[in-house]
């Protein structure tokens, strides 16, 4: 990001997050315990990176240009973070959405512009994927389809920022990384890059524990579509986080830290104190990172239910 005070593009203002030391809700262990805030980026969430690094990429090579429109599957947090992009540099945006994606991600999204297209909310992120790529084998001239799920440029975003960050953050002092998986992104190209560093540096996911999970935007491998960037072999191990371990641990980060977050952030802390109880165990210290991919208000939903209609053939827009 450029030093300057005054940014060319809001866009300019993704990355460099600050790391928070969660001092209550790990008081009594052994390590540091800190918390990556990626609600801190334009967009609001940790998504912002990715689909920034995707779009520009697209753009340097030609893939994209005026007469496409962008296209994507999501259950949130990167169909806004395109819906941003895309009113920052002038290019339409069509997202295909569970058809019970949160009302608060609904609407931020209307609000750049962007079309939704609703997929079967029974199908959950899956049947987005698969609705998504149905209507760009339908009309392939029409949209760029950046595939967040199998394009390199989402870790690459990581690899090149996140990591570099959380590295120089703590003075190369990291011992362990922790957080969920959605796309894989984060947890891939943020390891590579701590490994790099020091292959030392321990790293992990955290998923749900079971397929019919609670935790938005995070993906119960076994049941799922894998993502084609998700390599676990590269990785020191999977930790499965319960609907209810996340959230409570959700509750005790704004009760204890003030910090209000989403429940994929209550899994990754989750999995940061699970591997900091075992740094005690074994009487080791240590500086746990974790990340905090967006804030709690991103699933709070309207006063009123509003029922979105999705047509049989699982397809539907607003």
């Amino acid at each position: 990001m450029p030093n300057e005070t005054i940014l060319d593009s809001i866009l300019d203002a993704t990355g460099h997050t600050p790391l928070v030391r969660l001092s209550r809700i790990g008081k009594g262990l052994p390590c540091e315990l800190l918390g990556k805030c990626e609600f801190m980026n334009p967009g609001g969430s940790v998504k912002d990176r990715a689909a920034y690094r995707m779009i520009a990429d697209a753009l340097a090579d030609g893939q994209l240009d005026g007469n496409r429109e962008i296209i994507d599957s999501t259950s949130g947090n990167t169909g806004i973070a395109y819906s941003l992009i895309g009113a920052a540099l002038g290019y339409k945006v069509s997202l295909v959405m569970p058809g019970n994606v949160s009302w608060a991600r609904r609407k931020i999204s209307e609000a750049f512009g962007t079309k939704l297209i609703f997929s079967s909310q029974l199908e959950g992120s899956d049947g987005a994927i698969t609705l998504c790529r149905k209507l760009v084998d339908e009309a392939p001239e029409r949209y760029f389809y950046p595939n967040q799920y199998g394009n390199e440029s989402n870790p690459r975003a990581h690899f090149e920022g996140t990591g570099r960050e959380i590295w120089e953050q703590t003075d190369g002092r990291v011992t362990h990384f922790v957080t969920g998986i959605g796309t894989s992104g984060t947890v891939m190209g943020t390891a590579r890059r701590l490994k790099t560093y020091n292959p030392a540096v321990r790293a992990y996911a955290a998923e749900p524990d079971d397929a019919l999970h609670g935790l938005e935007g995070l993906k119960h491998m076994a049941s799922s579509l894998v993502p084609e960037i998700y390599h676990p072999e590269e990785l020191d191990g999977v930790l499965p986080i319960s609907t209810d371990e996340a959230w409570d641990v959700c509750e005790r980060l704004s009760r204890y830290e003030g910090i209000l977050v989403g429940h994929s952030s209550g899994a990754g802390v989750a999995g940061a104190l699970r591997l900091g109880r075992e740094l005690a165990r074994e009487g080791k210290p240590g500086v746990i990172v974790t990340v905090f991919p967006d804030r709690a208000d991103r699933y709070f939903e309207a006063p009123v239910t509003t029922q979105i209609d999705v047509p049989g053939d699982g397809a539907g827009s607003s």
